[in-house]
């Protein structure tokens, strides 16, 4: 499922900064990187099964190894884990309703953090 009217695919940050409130928002980016991407995941055990808000980025600027980068933000996701294939982000999946209002508030939050010192 997409997030597509956040806002946050507007935004350019600087990666240590965006490291810092990611993780203030229990988005973890540990060794989902490469030299040019990241990605931040926040994972939710429910009843319903296991599922994964996912922000992702590019650097625009510099380097992510080099812990020195400007991040381009993309469209926010979240999917649903299936063992042993991986997550689904697709538009044949349903999220528990309560869920989803929890990723939006976090990705409010998020967003309103980004902005004071986006690019």
């Amino acid at each position: 499922m997409k997030f597509g009217n956040t806002g946050l695919d507007k935004l350019k940050a600087d990666l240590s900064r965006l490291d810092e409130v990611m993780l203030e928002h229990g988005l973890v980016r540990e060794g989902q990187w490469d030299y040019e991407r990241v990605t931040y995941d926040r994972k939710f055990e429910l009843k319903e099964g296991v599922f994964y808000l996912r922000v992702q980025g590019y650097a625009v600027e510099g380097d992510v190894g080099a812990h020195k980068a400007v991040i381009q933000l993309l469209t926010p996701l979240l999917g649903k884990h299936y063992y042993p294939h991986g997550i689904e982000y697709g538009e044949g999946e349903s999220f528990p309703k309560t869920l989803v209002s929890q990723c939006e508030k976090i990705l409010t939050d998020v967003k309103a953090e980004i902005e004071k010192f986006a690019n």
